[in-house]
Order: structure tokens, then sequence, then C-alpha cells
């Protein structure tokens, strides 16, 4: 960078991240940083502006589709943000529109799918008509003839009228009734002081028995602080069942969260509290732990902080 006296520079979320833990000051004497392709950490982000205080880092959206880049927001100063940082506005002579599944526009705070048109919007893919006439679509609130492309992504209008990325529409889960949005669990965790990454995903790692997981990086981590903040933050059926500390998130050849390198979680080192102090209690807890799939739980522990659900009471 110095070598060629570069002004202006774009890196994969990944590459940033990495580049941010590694060294944040090698980005001195830039202008300008641009990152995205995947959700930006807010705290690479917060090291890279302390590091280098006269440094423009920006958090740019946009799938192949749309050439590259469809909406921008340049980070503020100072670095406030609660939780993920937005995907910002749209860029010059690009359209967003925030939509239900009938295609009416959404109001602000609402979740919706994101449909992008503009000048920069691609003709489709080559020789896959199938494909293009999915993603490809009319667009009803464009110039007549216009389309737009469905971008899969679930997003929201913020009062300050950015876009909020959500996560993918194909990510959304249905666990036990309720469909439920990992991205949205992952920005609340992102929120509290002491995480800096979060990865939510459901996992079944018994036959029929699926559960939130979490995956936090952060420092000095409190796992039972993170639950209580989870709580006050979020419905109970979208408080994860656990919670694992990495040191850091696997990525891919690519520089995209790995899922599938996400490990088992510990369930053992999730029940602290009391043993059972007579037969009774040994009894009922090694019920319970059976039932929840653990080697053991104590007197104190909370069914449901364990995982444990109405289907699982049934079996009691």
């Amino acid at each position: 960078l110095a070598e060629e006296s570069i002004t202006g520079l774009w890196l994969t979320a990944g590459l940033f991240r990495l580049v941010a833990e590694e060294d944040p000051a090698a980005f001195t004497g830039l202008g300008e940083v641009w990152t995205g392709g995947d959700v930006v950490p807010p705290e690479a982000v917060r090291r890279v502006m302390d590091a280098c205080p006269d440094l423009q880092v920006v958090n740019g959206y946009g799938p192949t589709e749309t050439t590259t880049f469809a909406s921008a927001h340049p980070v503020r100063r100072p670095f406030d943000y609660a939780g993920a940082l937005p995907i910002g506005r749209p860029l010059d002579n690009t359209r967003l529109y925030v939509l239900d599944d009938h295609l009416g526009l959404v109001a602000p705070g609402v979740p919706g799918e994101l449909y992008i048109a503009g000048a920069g919007l691609a003709r489709g893919y080559l020789r896959r008509p199938a494909q293009t006439a999915e993603r490809f679509v009319a667009d009803p609130h464009g110039p007549a003839g216009t389309r737009m492309y469905r971008t899969g992504d679930l997003v929201r209008w913020s009062r300050d009228g950015e876009i909020e990325y959500l996560g993918r529409a194909d990510q959304q889960v249905k666990l036990r009734g309720f469909r439920i949005e990992p991205g949205e669990i992952e920005s609340a965790l992102v929120a509290h002081p002491s995480v800096a990454q979060a990865a939510v995903v459901v996992r079944e790692d018994r036959p029929g028995d699926k559960r939130l997981v979490a995956y936090v990086v952060g420092e000095d981590v409190d796992t039972a602080a993170l639950r209580r903040h989870a709580s006050e933050a979020l419905p109970d059926y979208m408080v994860p069942a656990a919670f694992v500390l990495l040191d850091t998130l696997p990525l891919t050849g690519n520089g995209k969260l790995d899922r599938r390198a996400l490990p088992a979680p510990d369930l053992s080192s999730d029940s602290t509290g009391r043993a059972p102090r007579d037969p009774a209690e040994e009894v009922l807890c090694g019920l319970f732990a059976d039932v929840l799939g653990r080697p053991s739980v104590t007197i104190d522990d909370h069914f449901l902080r364990l995982g444990g659900h109405s289907l699982l009471a049934t079996r009691l």
C-alpha cells in the first residue's frame, strides 16, 4: 500500500477482519476502505478506525447480479453502533425495495425481502432462462417494462432511512412452529459490549431434537450474562439453547462463514448449580438429563434454558 501510494481499497469482510485483528494500522495513509461480501464484524471496524483516525470505512453491499455494489454505508464517528452495521442507502441510479411475499412495500422496521433495480442490473443468467425468470422479475414499483432482482436477503428499513441486513431468506428456519431469522438473533448478540462476532445456527445433534446454538467471538464473554442479554432483547423461542465461545469463526475459502465447521456444543458446561440432595432429586435429575440429552443436570438448572420444550416435556 505504501510503495504504490494506494489511496482506496476494497476487501472482503473475511480479509478485512483478518487485517483488523493482525495489524489494524496497516491501513494508515489510505483515504477510504470498502468492505463487504458478507456480514462485517463491528469490532473489526472499530479496531481499524481507532488505529487510523483519518480513514473512512464503508460497508458496501451488492450481489454480482447488480454489478457488485448496490448500497453503501459510510461508518460514522464516533463509533456508537448498538449492533450490526447497516448496509446503507442505494447508490446512484439504483432502487432498493423491501417487499413482502406479495411484492408489496413494507413499512420501516418491518422485515421483508430486498429487491434491487436500476442501471446496474444484469440482463440475466447466460443460457439459464428458468433461473433468470425466477430471480429477475417485473418491477411493479418502477417505470413500465423495468425489472428488479430478487436477492433472497431479509432486511428492513431503519428510522434513518437505511437498510439493515437481517439474514438470508433461505436460512430462515422454523423451530417448533416459530419462524426464526438467525440474523436477527446474531444482531442482538453483537449488541452486547463483550461480543465481537456471532453466528447462530439450528443444530440437530440428536435425531428429532433441533436447537438454536450461538457461536460467539469476543473478550471476557460471560455466557450467563449474554443469555440474560438475549432474553431481554428477544422472545423466549429465539434465545439460543447453547452458547459456544470461539477464538474465531471458521471461514470458507472465499472468506464467508463455514457453517459446517462449527463445532457441536459441549452441553455439560452449561449445567451449573447444586447437585441432587436426596434419592428423589437424583432420579428426577437423571430423567431430565436423559430427556435433554445431557450428561447431567442440577436441581437449579432451567429446563427451557437447557433446550427443553413442550415436545420433550411429554417424554417425562
